[in-house]
């Protein structure tokens, strides 16, 4: 079977790993990356969608970044036990019409003794944003990483 360090359980450091290895992967936008880190058989809530196992991430993956143009996430470490981590995250997006979003979201992680993700919940809520109100741009620079997201 296919591992993806860092392993359960999981410590301050590793947690921090895992969390920044999930935004890096989620800023390719390329959704075979994004559900290679999930088990074949992973179980997601995604705000009111149910997903479940890799190909569905995939596709599931491929219609959101088809709708969410110029999309760009940060996610910080909320708290962690044994094989589960929680984070909350922004991101940025525009639609088709040329409206920017800011999407502000929870979600927790469990994970196998692979590495791997086997559950994912998330809880988002979206609100439209002006261009010149954009605060991310792209994917974290390192002298960024680890820097805690603004509440508004």
């Amino acid at each position: 079977m296919t591992t993806r360090p860092p392993l359960p359980p999981f410590t301050l450091e590793t947690a921090l790993e895992k969390v920044q290895a999930a935004e890096d992967a989620w800023n390719t936008r390329d959704p075979e990356r994004v559900a290679s880190a999930y088990t074949e058989d992973s179980v997601w809530r995604n705000r009111d969608r149910f997903v479940t196992g890799r190909a569905e991430i995939v596709a599931f993956l491929r219609e959101k970044w088809d709708r969410e143009l110029d999309y760009a996430l940060r996610k910080e470490l909320w708290g962690f036990h044994g094989d589960r981590i929680a984070v909350r995250f922004q991101y940025e997006c525009r639609d088709s019409s040329g409206q920017w979003w800011r999407s502000y979201g929870n979600e927790l992680w469990e994970f196998s003794p692979e590495g791997l993700m086997s559950r994912r919940e998330a809880s988002i809520n979206d609100t439209p944003i002006f261009e010149d109100d954009r605060r991310i741009h792209g994917p974290r620079p390192a002298d960024q990483r680890g820097v805690p997201l603004p509440i508004r």
